[in-house]
């Protein structure tokens, strides 16, 4: 029960000074249309609609508005993708083109018309000339008229769902082979179709209704160019009630349209997207429904549990020189699994980009078994990766989206679809094919986006993340699943990844970048045991410090510490320090015996890591240190977070890495 207190609180009153004015706005804009509603005469209404004149101007309206809005299609769903997705000089100046029309008077519109397509016209002279055609006094004057004043609502709208529509979805799509035509068919249209609509609607609006540019470059002829607003205009000079009439059918129809968008345009609770609206909630559940009877009809055919999903014979061995912000080469034989590591902003993913060929930051030579890929676009490389945040097509069921990949690559339905289903049950989603993504969990959605990309049959596979959003228990089942079925991949796996799990029970070799370069490509135990980066060493848990040998035999720490090591280096050598987390010896007073190496620091943070705790210690001396140690010597030495601590390591505890 929530009580009135609370009420109050979620709504609090808004101020009176901008209560009034705000009242006073409602009533301007409602008081016009008031005034239609009182002064029509409702029992004539039916025969100043029905009158010849009306009839003919409203066919003739309906007429120009619907050409409209088909010429309105033709030209600006292009213009609408070309500003929203391309970067061009003039970009800026196309854009206030655009918008020219919604802020120009309709009447110097007409006029700029007539000065350009009129007879005497820039292009007049030629459109008659050449096509015989005279777009003044013209019915199809009228229709370049409604069309240059109503097409903006168009290209505003979808041009704002373009930009909003996340671009993994359409280089996913190419990725699992889906040409630039058919990704934006199948993709891009589908999704931005409540922008599209909602774009369409308008404009047939705002056609219908113009006025002032039709008047002026194409006339007021009747059964030619007078559309219904050009017939209100006279009406009311000679029967005032029957323009009346004839306003307010225009008025309801405005309205109807404003109230079918609601939230799509005028920002309305009703919500927009895929997920509210009544219609699109009658269609998602017909959608499913076919969907469902579709599958039913399937498993009628199958009277047999459906067969292992067979692997590729072909092997694809790959070889990729890659230039740009990342710089290295890549050697691998197939069935061979790379385990991309490295901070953030190393060019993990830039990497991966640039051997799809999505990025202008590097460029990748590649070759994929005997074939040079490199100049082939995205769709036809048989490159397929599954992006971090998975990229599930949102207007495609699980089965729809794992067959994808099949389905662009020429794979008759059917088939597709029981291969998309043997791969979904493979990876444990096969009950969940009739789901939409929002309808899936986030391991689960991550499942599904592995089986699209391993269905797809690619011969380099590009996994960004894959088992992120999975829980420990999903993902050590996945794990086994992915290493089944690379271990008989004939292509090359390259995962990127900050699990080290992963790195070492699925990765045959890890690949270890910094600031875009390679700096160790070496077996998981290799990298294990000698990591040459201080992320790497960090991500397995050690510390990890730059160091450079001084004279004496000791290393000089970046703080300007020292550190003693078992084995010195010859002076100016600059190596990583390595020191396990166990190796780190915590005492309440200055230990006595041999250790070499003693800090004074303070415990910053204890952190629970399985069986033991690990303790962040900060120190004047030398840079962080993490230590670890069981509950029960937590418990002995009385530590608590902001304890001051004495640290010993070993000599013999530290490991040099020269870099």
């Amino acid at each position: 029960m929530i009580l009135p207190s609370a009420r109050r609180r979620a709504h609090p009153r808004p101020p009176l000074t901008l209560l009034l004015p705000a009242l006073l706005a409602v009533a301007f804009l409602l008081l016009p249309l008031v005034g239609i509603l009182a002064r029509t005469e409702w029992g004539a209404l039916g025969t100043h609609l029905g009158s010849p004149g009306v009839t003919q101007a409203l066919r003739l309206s309906l007429e120009v508005s619907l050409w409209a809005l088909g010429l309105s299609l033709l030209l600006g769903v292009p213009l609408a993708w070309l500003l929203a997705r391309v970067e061009f000089p003039g970009k800026a100046l196309v854009r206030s083109l655009v918008l020219l029309p919604m802020v120009l008077p309709p009447t110097v519109g007409g006029v700029a018309l007539l000065l350009g397509f009129g007879r005497r016209g820039l292009l007049g002279p030629w459109l008659e000339d050449t096509f015989g055609l005279t777009l003044p006094f013209h019915t199809a004057g009228a229709v370049v008229a409604a069309t240059f004043v109503a097409m903006p609502f168009l290209v505003i709208s979808l041009e704002g769902a373009l930009a909003g529509l996340r671009p993994s979805y359409e280089e996913t799509a190419a990725s699992l082979g889906a040409s630039p035509l058919r990704v934006f068919r199948t993709v891009t249209l589908p999704l931005v179709a409540p922008g599209l609509v909602a774009g369409a609607a308008l404009t047939w609006a705002r056609a219908l209704g113009e006025f002032g540019a039709t008047i002026t470059f194409a006339g007021n002829l009747p059964g030619v160019t007078q559309t219904l607003p050009l017939q209100v205009y006279l009406l009311l000079q000679d029967e005032p009630q029957a323009a009346t009439s004839v306003s307010l059918l225009l008025l309801a129809v405005a309205m109807a349209v404003l109230i079918a968008l609601r939230g799509r345009w005028n920002g309305g609770a009703g919500g927009g997207g895929w997920r509210s609206g009544r219609v699109r909630h009658v269609w998602r559940v017909r959608r499913v429904r076919l969907i469902r009877r579709e599958e039913a009809r399937e498993v009628s055919y199958e009277k047999k549990p459906a067969p292992d999903v067979p692997t590729p014979h072909e092997t694809w061995p790959l070889r990729a020189e890659v230039t740009g912000f990342t710089h290295l080469t890549l050697d691998a034989e197939p069935g061979t699994t790379i385990a991309v590591v490295g901070p953030n902003g190393a060019g993990k993913t830039t990497l991966l980009r640039a051997l799809l060929g999505l990025t202008p930051r590097a460029r990748a030579a590649l070759r994929l078994g005997g074939r040079d890929v490199t100049d082939l676009p995205p769709h036809r490389r048989g490159v397929a990766w599954v992006p971090q945040d998975g990229a599930l097509f949102p207007h495609l069921s699980a089965l729809a989206n794992t067959a994808y990949g099949l389905r662009a690559q020429g794979v008759g339905r059917a088939q597709a679809r029981r291969t998309a289903r043997q791969w979904l049950e493979r990876l444990g989603v096969g009950e969940l094919a009739a789901r939409r993504p929002h309808q899936l969990s986030g391991g689960q959605a991550g499942r599904v986006a592995l089986a699209r990309a391993l269905a797809a049959r690619p011969r380099l596979l590009l996994l960004d993340e894959p088992l992120a959003a999975l829980d420990q228990t999903t993902r050590a089942q996945v794990r086994h699943l992915l290493r089944t079925h690379l271990a008989d991949f004939g292509g090359v796996c390259l995962m990127v990844t900050h699990d080290p799990v992963e790195a070492v029970s699925l990765a045959d070799r890890v690949l270890v970048l910094d600031e875009g370069a390679a700096i160790q490509d070496a077996p998981p135990a290799e990298v294990t045991r000698h990591p040459r980066s201080p992320w790497v060493a960090r991500m397995l848990g050690r510390n990890a410090w730059p160091a450079t040998a001084a004279e004496d035999g000791t290393l000089t720490l970046s703080n300007g510490g020292r550190l003693v090591a078992a084995d010195p280096l010859p002076p100016g050598t600059q190596t990583l320090a390595i020191i396990p987390p166990e190796a780190v010896s915590l005492h309440r007073a200055l230990p006595e015996g041999s250790p070499r190496n003693v800090w004074q620091g303070t415990i910053r943070e204890i952190t629970a890591a399985g069986s033991r705790l690990r303790l962040l210690i900060t120190s004047p001396q030398v840079p962080d240190l993490v230590a670890e140690i069981t509950p029960e010597s937590a418990t002995t030495l009385a530590l608590t977070e902001g304890t001051d601590i004495h640290m010993s390591v070993k000599a013999t505890e530290v490991t040099l890495v020269e870099l």
